[in-house]
């Protein structure tokens, strides 16, 4: 019976003192895979041009800028894209492009000469510095080129 009655005063303690909200992995949220286009436009000829049309859009949905160091996106056969310093401001949105490219701040390249999202199906995963997983998102041949997630 005691146990009963304490629950509900030490919830109340947690939500007035922050430590139900405030855990690290919460406070580096909020980064999540918004759009991916992985059949890019014309013929698969592995040109730099065709490899940039496919990638997958991020979006930093929290009210701060997060630094995405350490961070990784994956595809389903485990291509992985490491990224580096880059921040990602508050409510803005990051296209990863396949291709070789000059980082900016709206697009960041894999610098890779081959194709990494399967057009028939496949899962983009973005992961923490930590490992521990952000976001995914999959697709089948019933979406044309892109999704949305």
């Amino acid at each position: 019976m005691r146990m009963r009655a304490a629950l509900p005063a030490l919830a109340g303690a947690a939500v007035l003192t922050g430590t139900l909200l405030s855990s690290p992995a919460e406070a580096a949220g909020g980064v999540v895979i918004h759009h991916v286009w992985f059949d890019s436009p014309g013929p698969d000829d592995r040109s730099n041009k065709s490899l940039n049309a496919e990638w997958v859009q991020i979006k930093n949905t929290s009210r701060s800028a997060i630094t995405l160091k350490g961070w990784v996106l994956k595809d389903a056969s485990n291509h992985r894209y490491t990224f580096k310093n880059i921040k990602i401001g508050a409510g803005k949105t990051l296209k990863v492009r396949t291709g070789k490219g000059s980082d900016t701040a709206s697009n960041t390249f894999q610098n890779r000469a081959a194709y990494v999202w399967n057009n028939t199906s496949d899962t983009a995963t973005l992961l923490k510095a930590s490992g521990g997983k952000a976001d995914s998102c999959s697709w089948t041949t019933r979406d044309p080129s892109d999704t949305y997630c």
